[in-house]
């Protein structure tokens, strides 16, 4: 029984695996990506495709990835350094590879709708049924809308249907291209593959062998790390990972306590100013407003930095030798983590899951003491809607003020959210928004995000409930650090 499902996140997770024992181990070699493709797939007979050879491509692919490498290496390739979600070639063009179908329910009726709606000549009829001329079809999808016997079916690729900022067009061989001007790495569109053709680029290998050279490493675990994994609580999740080698395990959660306290303080002025302000904390909600709504970006984006960047910040000040490592459930984390210079490396729960099991580490058999670093506010921050209830708390400890907020949820949501709040008509004074459903429990690199993981993170937190936001500031004294963005790096 595999961690997942998903047979090619299960795939994923096995190369992820292997590479990390390769690396603790001292013996990774740049031919590892032809050694795993023989090893995952050694027989004669296909399991998944159409052929043994394509199915180690591949995987080859993915071990690529996973070195933090580009899946192919193309003649005159150019990739910006910080698009972190790839496409795996091999593994695209296993989609339909045409969006409109005539299918048989289609009875050659007199009325003819499709062929009238059709705008660009592309219908006629044959023996049986219309006929599509896929030369001339725009995949504008009028016809299948026209057609009363709903015979013409509209299926867009999972991939482009699920990108809200249209950065996903297709090659001459009907292979997936990412626009990278216009990718927020958001990876809804590697959420949505059905054949885990499109895949995060690690630093899962550069983190090891930091830890292996010697080098203190200080691992930061997102909010939403609780219940993660199987029984074990956080104190146990955060042992585990201390056992990899990291020299200091810390909560990014107290980041999030920080975020709340002084993000009252800039929407109490944006009050003031009778503007509607945007949450920061989501790297695929800043990236939508800073690559395609820059106004709303630089007139109504929170200035705070996110928890992670807050967390590092004062690691860093704590701390200046130490590399800094964030652990979360988020692909655009990846990207933020390059755009500044407190954050060396960022890994997900898969990949930190991977080097557990490589080491093997098994979590719910450790004894742990409780150890509580920030308020369940701030643990909430992994929660849709959490940041506005940390906000509230924050008030409520502080002068009191009222305000109103809504919750985006989901990138699509987000992008309606950025035009209401450019058209200058939110109907509230504070819009917090997540790029994945439901909040970053719900991100595209977690190991399970089941109802059962929000009500066993409940059970776990209700003992700390009359934990203050104001508690957390009195352990960590941020008074010195800058928590707002510096807009000339922006």
């Amino acid at each position: 029984m595999g961690l997942f499902d998903h047979e090619a996140r299960q795939f994923k997770f096995d190369v992820l695996r292997e590479v990390s024992i390769k690396a603790f181990d001292g013996t990774l070699t740049e031919k590892f990506d032809d050694e795993m493709a023989y090893k995952l797939i050694p027989g004669m007979t296909a399991d998944f495709r159409c052929c043994v050879y394509k199915e180690r491509e591949i995987i080859r692919q993915r071990v690529r990835v996973a070195m933090g490498k580009c899946p192919t290496v193309k003649k005159d390739q150019k990739v910006r350094p910080k698009q972190i979600v790839k496409v795996l070639d091999a593994a695209c063009d296993g989609c339909t590879i045409r969006r409109i179908l005539i299918t048989d329910n289609c009875r050659k009726c007199m009325a003819k709708s499709c062929r009238t709606a059709c705008k660009f000549d592309a219908i006629s009829f044959g023996a049986d049924r219309a006929v599509i001329d896929y030369n001339k079809c725009v995949e504008c999808g009028a016809c299948a809308k026209a057609c009363p016997f709903n015979a013409i079916i509209d299926t867009p690729r999972p991939c482009k249907a699920s990108c809200a900022v249209d950065a996903i067009t297709y090659d001459e061989y009907n292979i997936a291209v990412i626009d990278e001007e216009k990718c927020i790495n958001c990876a809804a569109c590697q959420s949505a593959c059905p054949f885990g053709a499109i895949e995060d680029q690690s630093w899962i290998v550069n983190v090891i062998n930091d830890i292996r050279e010697g080098k203190p490493t200080v691992a930061m675990i997102a909010p939403s790390i609780q219940g993660q994994f199987d029984s074990a609580n956080l104190d146990q999740i955060k042992m585990g990972i201390k056992k990899l080698g990291f020299a200091e395990v810390v909560e990014v959660a107290v980041g999030a306590d920080v975020v709340a306290w002084y993000e009252k303080d800039e929407l109490r002025e944006k009050m003031a100013e009778n503007v509607t302000m945007t949450t920061s904390c989501c790297p695929a909600f800043v990236n939508l407003a800073r690559q395609h709504y820059p106004e709303v970006y630089h007139k109504n984006m929170s200035t705070m930095v996110s928890p992670m960047v807050a967390m590092a910040r004062y690691i860093k000040k704590k701390y200046p030798d130490y590399s800094v490592v964030f652990i979360g459930p988020c692909v655009a984390k990846k990207q933020e983590g390059m755009d500044g210079q407190e954050v060396d490396y960022v890994l997900t729960y898969e990949e930190i899951a991977a080097m557990l099991v490589s080491q093997h580490i098994y979590l719910s058999e450790l004894k742990a003491e409780t150890n509580l670093e920030a308020s369940i506010f701030a643990r909430n921050f992994a929660f849709g809607g959490g940041v506005s209830k940390a906000l509230v708390q924050a008030i409520k400890e502080d002068d009191n003020f009222a305000f109103t907020g809504q919750y985006a949820d989901g990138i699509h949501e987000c992008k309606k959210a950025m035009m209401i709040i450019k058209a200058g008509r939110y109907p509230a004074n504070i819009c917090e928004g997540m790029s994945c459903k439901g909040g970053c429990a719900n991100g595209p690199a977690v190991i399970t995000n089941t109802p059962k993981v929000k009500q066993k993170v409940d059970k776990e937190n209700a003992p700390h409930l009359s934990r203050t936001i104001k508690q957390t500031l009195e352990l960590y004294d941020f008074s010195d650090i800058n928590v707002h963005r510096h807009h000339e790096n922006t």
